[in-house]
């Protein structure tokens, strides 16, 4: 017979429950509307660069990690998954300078990218994949060819995610296990991004530092305020 759970874990678990659900229903409306004005307007500055580059494309190398990970169609939806996991951690926020600086950060990160996208155009090597055997990609490689490449802003924003939702766990008291959740799908992100060959390993690790930089010094800024 299974052993019950102390009585003071079962009450950690609701308290981060419904201090959660309290936090996503704050706002909800604004919060729901300033992320969709904010993708919006970044998809659309995104793909302008990506149609128009300004210099000539440079390919990114392959190396030894890029030679490890082969072609996984399955790691798509892990993929995709990065525009659910980017907008939890604004739907968490209740603290009204905490949330226009939240998405000032953004803007500046998005900035950050697509200018040096527009300065050094960059492109993933045509992988050796037969697309036609894979028409659930049919509509990515459509939408978003693998230009704006280095540094991977989809990388850059699941670490600058991933950072600030290890701040709003930690207020929420949320156990061991959803920390290492929130690690877990990060990593599995930026897995995914060579997986489906959207990008390489270097794409991988100029956009988690890019991220990690934007998240540091955002919270840097915050800190006075406690």
């Amino acid at each position: 017979m299974a052993r019950a759970r102390p009585a003071r874990l079962r009450g950690a678990e609701i308290a981060w429950w419904s201090g959660s659900g309290s936090r996503l229903l704050a706002w909800w409306p604004a919060k729901l509307a300033g992320t969709m004005l904010g993708l919006t307007a970044f998809f659309a500055a995104y793909f302008w660069v990506l149609r128009h580059p300004q210099f000539p494309v440079t390919l990114m190398p392959l190396t030894t990690v890029d030679r490890w990970i082969g072609f996984q169609p399955a790691a798509l939806p892990l993929y995709l998954s990065l525009w659910f996991y980017v907008s939890l951690a604004p739907a968490l926020l209740v603290d009204r300078r905490e949330l226009a600086s939240y998405g000032l950060a953004c803007v500046a990160l998005s900035v950050a990218g697509l200018g040096i996208f527009l300065l050094w155009p960059t492109a993933v090597p045509p992988p050796d994949v037969d697309w036609l055997q894979h028409p659930s990609f049919a509509f990515l490689k459509a939408a978003d060819a693998t230009g704006n490449a280095c540094p991977s802003l989809h990388v850059a924003f699941a670490v600058f995610s991933a950072v600030w939702f290890e701040r709003l766990l930690g207020r929420l008291g949320a156990g061991l296990a959803v920390h290492l959740l929130n690690w877990a799908w990060c990593l599995g992100i930026l897995y995914s991004t060579i997986a489906i060959r959207q990008h390489v390993f270097l794409d991988v690790f100029a956009g988690a530092g890019l991220g990690a930089l934007a998240a540091g010094a955002h919270l840097r800024w915050l800190r006075p305020s406690g």
